[in-house]
């Protein structure tokens, strides 16, 4: 991979009120302005400065392992392919010949004409490194290939750019494969699986003339390399790759030696990169350097580590894992190509499906709004490998390849491409949900969006159909993290019903509206929610939501994610007034809280459930992932197949208490399971069925809120499902341990509105 400027090696209707006439007149105005383009949300977040919005490009019929982007906009592409094709055709159609090679129009993403083939008389040919010559005349081309378009070389070949052919007086021989390239003015910096480089002992590092003539530079290892990069200097060459040692000094899997002797100028020691990991591509900016890790087996590093150029020393790293390939740098940014799957050590997403591609500032590990995405693909496989970066026509882009075989959803193979702008893709459409608990008053909940590469999104309230906002804010989000937010409109009376519908715009584009949702205005609070308010709920779920939004009808606006599509607005909900609950199928469906928690010390867990299932499940408990089954997972109420009621906490081991009776009869009951100094209590029906004062600790993680369902392996009398059939509805938890009374309390209002 190439950085464009250097040629080195980069290896993403109601009725307003008078009294509220002026405000609507002012956030229509506030709606007018962000339209015009100065909306506090802008198209992208800064630092980012590349959209996340595919552009059309050509596709591979393999794996793109190798790349590198010339300052004349064309960008070369090797790796284990023989055809290419345009965007759109399906595999097998309107293709055409490109062994292991091919070069495009970093504008178009189309094929610029100049063919080459890369092939061996026995086994799979494949090209592995590409780098430029400074002048951009001589492209570098490593990997495993015995000739060039009939041209006999041995894993590494010279191209003249200008004919696009191979240069007959570039002949090295290289005895295996050649993985990683950086080129100066007079020097070929090469690293591979090779033992020997022009008959003489180079063990996975060597450098060469640009005349191919083999240098005294030496720079042993004793396991592969996979990296190799120049300081922006030009006095020191970084290595990275699978070694132990580099010259016999311990140093694993990087080092920094000099660009002249081999002498190591700086070793990592054991445990910096732990031995399980190794590095697969580096980076370099005026002031830093970046390394892609991967890693096998247990206590793995996956992620990046940002260092100093002046000290070698580390400026960042982060824990994400799920192997990185690839990185590159762009004003300020790293970019970088992985299968991220859980980046929950350093506080950003937890374990679930794998993203592709992130981007990180170069002085901070914390992830920035930029999320395209692509599969896993073909191969291992792992999705993106390599990334290279071009200007073209007044637009800089950044090209992807690697083994996936779709992108932002749509089908598209091997190779990706994103750039500057424009910027085309709204914000997802706003879920929306309506509480009226309170007298004389709409509150108007709402999930924030998501934008793939803007984390500031406006959003712009409509009421009864009216084209003015009758409210504006902007708010932070990213695809993990989607908080509630909330809008209290007081110009409205009992009786009246009002619908809403929101937009999310990021300065450029604007989503459709949301679906209208109605509300009538109550004339008094609802008796039941407002005790649970009142009681001090941190998170309170009602059930009344039509989307996969689970608003939070409390203060803590700690709203969920309703997975797998639960049947929604369940009738009659199981309190008296305008409720609703929620139908879950005992199989995979569940909600899940969006934000994520310490764990209590002592807490309440509160629900109402209806069921006549013999199969059991959890209904309602504390777990450390969201998206998958937990590993982690206790401060749990679940049903035994006999209908009996369980209440676990790990503390030690599993602690558990039961109820006598059972309650799978079909009809709603409410249950309250408490831990606090007292101990754990289990209440059903408003009445303490079961307690024990002896365990008041449970499980330290940090973890979410899940309904209807998860793991519960190794725990007492465990159901045959883990997950809840029946109905729930209003859940709450408390940040403390609800006493008898309140319980009780709660239970008598269930008939009361």
């Amino acid at each position: 991979m190439m950085n464009a400027t250097t040629g080195r090696k980069r290896s993403g209707p109601g009725r307003l009120r008078a009294a509220a006439a002026a405000l609507a007149l002012l956030t229509g105005a506030l709606s007018a302005t962000a339209a015009s383009g100065t909306s506090p949300a802008s198209a992208l977040t800064p630092p980012v400065a590349l959209t996340a919005d595919n552009l059309s490009t050509w596709q591979t019929n393999g794996i793109v392992w190798a790349m590198a982007g010339s300052s004349n906009g064309v960008v070369y592409t090797g790796g284990t392919f023989s055809t290419v094709r345009p965007p759109g055709a399906a595999a097998g159609t309107s293709e055409q010949p490109a062994v292991n090679f091919a070069a495009f129009d970093a504008a178009t993403g189309a094929p610029t004409g100049c063919t080459l083939a890369f092939t061996l008389s026995s086994g799979t040919a494949t090209v592995r490194a590409l780098a430029l010559s400074p002048d951009q005349k001589t492209l570098y081309v490593g990997g495993q290939f015995g000739s060039v378009s009939g041209v006999g070389v041995s894993n590494i070949a010279a191209i003249d750019t200008a004919t696009c052919t191979p240069r007959q007086d570039f002949k090295l021989a290289v005895t295996a494969t050649v993985r990683a390239l950086a080129v100066t003015a007079d020097t070929v910096y090469l690293g591979g699986d090779f033992n020997s480089v022009a008959g003489q002992t180079r063990n996975k590092f060597a450098a060469v003339t640009t005349a191919a003539a083999l240098k005294p530079w030496k720079a042993n290892t004793d396991e592969v390399g996979r990296a190799v990069e120049l300081t922006p200097d030009g006095k020191n060459v970084l290595l990275g790759g699978d070694f132990f040692t580099v010259n016999g000094t311990t140093s694993h899997a990087l080092a920094v030696v000099d660009a002249t002797t081999g002498t190591v100028k700086k070793s990592y020691p054991a445990g910096f990169i732990p031995n399980t990991s190794v590095v697969k591509d580096l980076a370099t900016d005026a002031t830093g350097f970046y390394t892609a890790n991967e890693g096998t087996g247990g206590g793995v590093f996956d992620g990046r580590i940002a260092l100093d150029l002046s000290t070698f020393g580390q400026r960042w790293r982060d824990t994400c894992l799920g192997a990185t390939q690839a990185v590159l740098v762009h004003k300020g940014v790293l970019y970088s190509g992985s299968h991220a799957h859980d980046c929950a050590t350093m506080g950003e997403f937890p374990n679930q499906p794998r993203k592709h591609l992130l981007a990180q500032s170069v002085t901070d590990p914390k992830l920035l709004p930029w999320f395209p995405d692509t599969n896993d693909g073909i191969g291992e496989p792992v999705g993106p490998r390599v990334m290279a970066q071009a200007d073209r026509d007044g637009h800089h882009y950044l090209w992807v390849g690697g083994e996936f075989t779709t992108v932002n959803g749509a089908g598209q193979q091997g190779l990706t491409r994103f750039a500057d702008g424009p910027d085309t893709g709204a914000p997802w459409v706003p879920n929306v949900s309506l509480s009226t608990v309170a007298a004389g008053k709409v509150e108007v909940n709402w999930q924030t969006s998501f934008d793939t590469d803007d984390g500031d999104l406006t959003y712009r309230i409509y009421r009864d159909g009216s084209t003015t906002p009758v409210y504006t804010t902007t708010a932070r989000s990213v695809f993990w993290d989607r908080p509630q937010l909330r809008w209290t409109d007081t110009d409205v009376a009992a009786g009246e019903t009002h619908s809403y519908r929101i937009s999310a715009s990021d300065g450029t584009n604007t989503s459709a509206k949301s679906p209208a949702v109605s509300a009538t205005v109550a004339s008094a609070a609802a008796k039941y929610p407002a005790r649970v308010i009142a009681d001090g709920a941190s998170l309170y779920w009602r059930y009344d939501d039509t989307s996969t939004f689970v608003g939070d009808t409390g203060g803590g606006r700690n709203s969920g994610f309703a997975r797998n599509s639960p049947t929604r607005q369940v009738s009659p909900g199981a309190v008296a007034g305008p409720s609703t609950g929620l139908g879950l199928n005992g199989t995979s469906q569940y909600v899940y809280s969006n934000k994520r928690h310490p764990q209590p010390a002592r807490f309440s867990v509160e629900t109402w459930f209806r069921t006549t299932t013999a199969k059991g499940g959890r209904i309602i408990g504390f777990s450390n992932l969201t998206m998958q089954n937990s590993t982690q997972y206790d401060k749990h109420v679940y049903m035994r197949n006999d209908g009996k009621l369980v209440f676990g906490v790990k503390s030690g081991s599993a602690r558990t208490i039961t109820t006598p009776a059972a309650y799978n009869n079909g009809a709603w009951h409410h249950v309250v399971a408490t831990q606090g100094t007292g101990g754990m209590a289990l209440y059903v029906d408003g009445v303490l069925r079961v307690k024990s004062a002896q365990y008041t600790g449970n499980e330290k993680y940090d973890g979410y809120w899940r309904v209807g369902g998860d793991n519960l392996n190794g725990w007492p009398s465990k159901p045959s499902s883990p997950f809840f059939a029946g109905q729930v509805d209003e859940t709450a938890v408390y940040p403390t341990a609800l006493s008898s009374a309140q319980v009780s309390a709660h239970y008598a209002l269930r008939t009361s509105k």
